[in-house]
């Protein structure tokens, strides 16, 4: 259950859930792979507590967009079905793992190394998929079809996914959308996102129960995380109408992967020698091609 202590805002965990959720609405990366870190490594939060944390915001924030794409009618809900048939059990099995982990003598720290191979996994799952581009732009005029075979398979990657989100709360978006890319090449971007996002809604909000259950949730980290991620997402989504957010992307991963390797216990040296590099060399032209805008947009 959430405590009972009275909540108040920590204004720099919302100006962090605001920089997460404008991330996540411009560039499409999933959310718990920039929060659960960031709530680590900056805010010095307990690993149990950030997981649990950042499964009940994502249980709030995914129907969110799941509303969007709903509406406008993108998912498929066959491949919806299967996928929630694994993910809800798997989420399960991953918290009760959770639970197990959390509650032995150094929890914290198995935990922590948990979360980092997942980050370090999602980087490289993120690369692939622009190899798996490609892949389905070769394949995308083959009819789509939703055989047994295929979608028993997605039940089994789902379950696989459940679990790393119940255990670490990492990896919901990024494996299931490039599995989805493997399966059913001929998927539409759009229609993979909405079927990728409405088959997290039921998984996370079991998964939320779930962690609520185990009373690791703080409730000053959740609420000042939702009161920045809420507005971040429409932000981010309105700035990606105007910059498609590739250098922003490459960015991520490589803060991403510093994370992961920080928790995994890469000399600091090493973890901070990474994050430098990668402003440096994507940051600049983030910021040249934002004032050149400026300027374009001044002169016209």
């Amino acid at each position: 259950m959430l405590q009972t202590c009275p909540v108040s805002i920590d204004p720099f965990l919302t100006l962090g859930g605001l920089f997460a959720g404008t991330v996540v609405g411009l560039t499409g990366l999933g959310g718990a792979a920039i929060v659960t870190p960031m709530l680590l490594l900056l805010f010095n939060v307990p690993a149990p507590v950030a997981v649990s944390t950042d499964v009940v915001s994502a249980a709030v924030m995914k129907p969110v967009g799941a509303g969007v794409h709903i509406k406008r009618r993108t998912p498929y809900y066959p491949v919806v079905l299967w996928l929630s048939l694994g993910s809800v059990p798997g989420v399960l099995l991953g918290t009760w793992l959770f639970s197990v982990i959390v509650g032995e003598e150094g929890g914290d720290a198995t935990l922590r190394r948990l979360i980092g191979v997942v980050l370090l996994v999602a980087v490289v799952v993120t690369l692939l998929r622009l190899r798996l581009r490609k892949y389905t732009e070769e394949h995308g005029d083959q009819p789509l079809t939703f055989s047994r075979g295929k979608l028993a398979l997605a039940s089994a990657v789902g379950l696989f996914v459940g679990t790393l989100v119940g255990l670490t709360s990492v990896g919901s978006g990024t494996l299931i959308a490039a599995s989805l890319m493997i399966l059913f090449p001929a998927m539409l971007p759009s229609r993979l996102v909405g079927t990728d996002l409405v088959q997290a809604v039921p998984m996370l909000v079991v998964g939320a129960i779930a962690h609520a259950g185990l009373g690791e949730i703080d409730p000053t980290v959740l609420f000042s995380l939702l009161l920045g991620q809420i507005p971040g997402v429409f932000i981010g989504a309105r700035i990606s109408s105007r910059y498609n957010g590739q250098e922003l992307r490459w960015l991520l991963l490589v803060l991403v992967g510093s994370a992961g390797l920080a928790l995994l216990g890469a000399p600091s040296w090493l973890a901070t020698s990474i994050t430098i590099g990668g402003v440096l060399l994507l940051g600049i032209p983030i910021i040249v091609r934002t004032v050149r805008h400026r300027h374009e947009h001044v002169d016209v």
